[in-house]
């Protein structure tokens, strides 16, 4: 809920790309230095460079279409609000991983039990902006129904994942997903410098082959 509420907060306050590079960067970092802190795990050096790349590439990605910041005074609030959302990323998904290997928990329940304990509170933020609510539905129901089976579904799949293999690859490799997208906007949408695009992609793609070596 926490993670949520902060990532949402940030792209009102601040430039999407920006928030979505520096979440994405700061979470799976701050997972590897945990799961190793906490969690015992040792990836081998090999993983370990191979984190390293997934991570720059997924930072270099996401910072591309970063507006030029000059005659701000204080800090970026989308860096700010980016790395809260890092943690919060960083949080869970640690949280989740003792949970699910402590208790041997099913994925498919975890997700079930989560999903049911956010609704209170979802319910309440909504307040009295119900009206709201119906139009956004009437108006993207097929897009909000889709999202609905697929964003729990993929996250069943990282449940599963992180039962069977350490943290500190599975939270890395949860990012593959910014380089579908990112070729999706150099090749489909000709966003702006597909080169650079392409090129930070094919950093990610190198520190996933190192990671399963």
């Amino acid at each position: 809920m926490i993670y949520m509420s902060v990532l949402q907060r940030g792209y009102r306050a601040g430039n999407l790309s920006t928030v979505y590079a520096t979440a994405r960067g700061t979470g799976p970092f701050l997972s590897v230095i945990i799961a190793m802190a906490l969690l015992g795990e040792r990836p081998s050096l090999i993983a370990l460079g191979g984190v390293l790349l997934v991570i720059a590439g997924v930072v270099a990605i996401g910072l591309v279409d970063r507006g030029p910041s000059a005659g701000r005074r204080g800090p970026d609030p989308a860096i700010v609000f980016g790395l809260l959302t890092g943690v919060a990323i960083a949080g869970y998904t640690i949280w989740d991983a003792f949970a699910l290997r402590t208790w041997h928990l099913s994925p498919v329940a975890f997700m079930v039990g989560a999903a049911a304990a956010e609704i209170p509170f979802f319910t309440i933020a909504v307040g009295r902006r119900w009206d709201a609510v119906g139009a956004l539905w009437r108006a993207q129901w097929r897009r909000i129904l889709a999202f609905g089976v697929l964003s729990p579904l993929a996250y069943i799949l990282v449940l599963q994942a992180i039962t069977i293999a350490p943290v500190a690859l599975v939270a890395p490799l949860r990012e593959v997903s910014v380089v579908l997208v990112s070729l999706f906007g150099a090749f489909v949408l000709r966003e702006s410098r597909p080169g650079w695009r392409i090129a930070a992609s094919v950093v990610v793609v190198a520190g996933v082959a190192l990671i399963a070596v």
